[in-house]
């Protein structure tokens, strides 16, 4: 409570004793003053207030403020008919490929030169679990088939009625209410916040948390992004980190490679802010949530109370708080006429994965499932699901063009489903022709493919082909080092995915 004003005091000066000095000879006697009792209310409230500070983290006055500098927007306007409330806080996170703010340098060292297509680049679906000691993140896939509901388009004004489209494009026609309608529609999870990053708050963000740490395993490299990455540990700034998160011509893995280096990066991320300091430290904490405030748009609802109830879950929060995982995919090239290629969802799994979601269920293996592994599995740097093969018979015995296409695609790897029959001579050895650009998964195919003879075909592109041949004997499992701890929806948490 305020209290009321006071006439100042001089201030005392103190003797050796700490008593006040004697009056000097001849002067006016002091006058005393009547004792005010202590205010010992206004001292224990400002002491607890400090053990509350130090124990949350933040406090109230530290983000009080901040959301006002969020560029509002309202994206659950006029919607029915929306998901039953689940248990927990879902937040739809989404990245636009919005680069007006960039500089020209930086458009051109980290190629962002191209037009904006004003569409989403990267789809999250953050759930907050209710005891706030969880964090589940699902990354849909931009390119994922999506059929849009009744809505009017943003930019003409006209009236469309529902169609497919790529899920991406759900954005580019109606905003954030038209993605967030979507996303409702496929995953049947009410959301309950919306947050959208561009290019700009995102490299500034992971600037001022002091860069992020990121691992590979083997170089990485990718022509259009210019990410160039030797085997190791690096230190990412923000322009690398925007290239890391975008790359998608690494390798066959394509879009799906992607997402689990997305995956990577927001691990690493949960490990710099939690391990860092940020959430302990007032000015470092007010200091990362103005920069990534001051570039996003957000819901109504999203705002300072928001920030210190996430700020406060996240105190004991470490990378294995958090656990990522990608929605189950049917089929990698869809295809829909004047539309394309899109990722179909395996609607089983996925039915299964967003009804975990909702329950508040975690989504990673148990701890003590992790050690177990598939019995007799290889293991080989690109996951099968990523790795798309055409199958040719290259013998003249019928229907084995067919059994190895089968086979492959029960061992995971995405066929095309339409083996086609070799035009050459008949082959005694199984070959393997492959992009240079896509040698990982190239290996990882030939791993399962025992004695398969490998050919490298510059301008193939991200389909390999194998031509069978008669020493066919069927196809050996492969896997991740991941795979084994990743459980029935293939989640995995941050601490698997961080440097060690």
């Amino acid at each position: 409570m305020p209290t009321p004003p006071r006439t100042p005091r001089p201030p005392r000066t103190l003797g050796t004793a700490g008593r006040p000095p004697a009056p000097r000879r001849g002067g006016p006697a002091p006058v005393r003053r009547p004792r005010r009792r202590p205010r010992w209310g206004m001292r224990m409230a400002t002491a607890l207030s400090v053990v509350v500070l130090a124990a949350g983290g933040i406090g109230h006055a530290v983000v009080t403020g901040l959301d006002t500098g969020i560029t509002r927007v309202d994206p659950f306007k006029d919607m029915k008919n929306r998901p039953q409330a689940g248990t927990g806080m879902n937040v739809l996170v989404v990245g636009t490929d919005g680069r007006d703010r960039i500089t020209a340098e930086e458009k051109k060292r980290y190629r962002l030169g191209g037009a904006p297509c004003h569409c989403t680049d990267t789809v999250l679906l953050v759930h907050i679990s209710e005891d706030r000691n969880r964090a589940s993140v699902v990354s849909l896939p931009r390119d994922s088939y999506a059929e849009l509901p009744e809505h009017t388009d943003q930019n003409s004004g006209e009236k469309h009625r529902a169609h497919p489209v790529k899920l991406n494009a759900a954005y580019a026609e109606g905003g954030p209410a038209l993605t967030v309608r979507t996303v409702e529609a496929m995953t049947r999870v009410k959301i309950d916040h919306y947050l959208e990053v561009d290019f700009t708050s995102f490299m500034r963000t992971v600037d001022a948390v002091g860069g992020v740490q990121i691992c590979t395993p083997k170089p990485v490299k990718d022509a259009y992004t210019g990410l160039e990455l030797a085997a190791g540990t690096h230190e990412l700034d923000g322009g690398q980190a925007l290239q890391y998160v975008r790359s998608r011509h690494i390798d066959g893995a394509a879009d799906l490679g992607r997402m689990q280096r997305q995956q990577r990066f927001l691990a690493a991320l949960v490990d710099r802010l939690t391990s860092g300091g940020v959430l302990f430290n007032p000015v470092r904490f007010r200091e990362v949530a103005t920069t990534l405030l001051g570039s996003v748009r957000a819901d109504e609802d999203f705002g300072t109370d928001q920030l210190l109830s996430l700020a406060k879950a996240m105190r004991g929060f470490t990378p294995a708080s958090s656990e990522f995982v990608s929605v189950p995919v049917g089929d990698m090239d869809f295809p829909v006429k004047g539309i394309g290629s899109t990722v179909k969802w395996d609607a089983a799994r996925a039915q299964r994965l967003f009804a975990a979601v909702r329950e508040d269920r975690p989504l990673a293996a148990p701890r003590s499932a992790t050690a177990e592994k598939k019995p007799g599995a290889v293991v080989v740097d690109v996951a099968p699901k990523g790795i798309r093969v055409q199958v040719y018979n290259g013998t003249r015995i019928n229907g084995l063009g067919r059994k190895a296409d089968d086979a492959l695609r029960g061992a995971g790897f995405d066929t095309t489903r339409s083996p086609l029959t070799g035009t050459g001579p008949e082959r005694a050895r199984t070959l393997v022709e492959y992009d240079p650009r896509w040698d990982r998964s190239a290996r990882s195919l030939a791993a399962a493919l025992p004695g398969a003879e490998l050919k490298a075909v510059p301008g193939r592109g991200g389909t390999l082909r194998v031509t069978v041949g008669a020493d066919y004997r069927g196809v050996t499992a492969v896997r991740t080092e991941e795979a084994a701890a990743r459980g029935p929806f293939e989640a995995v948490t941050g601490d698997q995915v961080v440097c060690p």
